[in-house]
């Protein structure tokens, strides 16, 4: 059986947003589904910004995610070997990994790039879920993850913006856009 990581990153940001260069990972939060959106395994983990370890009073309150989750959590370059131990023990049965549109991906790129660290994820396909929801929908445009949900007949389980919260959410939109 084959299974599909969704993954979902929260990151340093300021009202209005910021640039992804200047955006840094604040939690993983990653869900090991099934095809049919059965969740087999999961990890999370806090993680402490290396350039604005402060977090903003507008991140704090947009990912609930507290000043002190962050100060006693380790940086991206100690989290990394974790999340690669606890995918490598599922790797032989990845199909590929998603997330709810590109920052995802792309924050992760750019931080392998930036800290030199190796992910086995590079190396297997990543499906943009928000476009390929969009797509099998006949929608104009993607839509945000809520609105996905509510379109699909489901409703947002949880607090929104924490990584595994949203992972899981998404994985719920999974079976609704892979060929069956």
């Amino acid at each position: 059986m084959g299974y599909w990581l969704v993954v979902d990153l929260e990151a340093t940001t300021e009202e209005g947003g910021w640039p992804l260069e200047d955006m840094e990972i604040i939690e993983i939060g990653a869900s090991l589904v099934s095809t049919s959106g059965h969740e087999v395994d999961h990890f999370q983990r806090f993680v402490r910004p290396a350039r604005r370890p402060q977090l903003t009073r507008f991140c704090r309150e947009l990912t609930h995610i507290s000043q002190a989750n962050v100060d006693t959590a380790a940086p991206l370059t100690g989290i990394w070997p974790q999340f690669e131990r606890w995918l490598l023990s599922h790797q032989p049965h990845l199909i590929g990994w998603a997330s709810w549109g590109e920052y995802d991906r792309r924050q992760f790129e750019q931080d392998w790039q930036k800290y030199q660290l190796v992910s086995c994820l590079s190396l297997i396909p990543h499906l943009n879920l928000k476009r390929r929801f969009a797509e099998t929908r006949q929608l104009a445009r993607p839509v945000g993850l809520t609105t996905a949900l509510q379109l699909a007949g489901l409703q947002f389980s949880g607090k929104q913006h924490r990584a595994l919260i949203d992972a899981r959410n998404t994985a719920r939109l999974l079976p609704l856009v892979l060929p069956r």
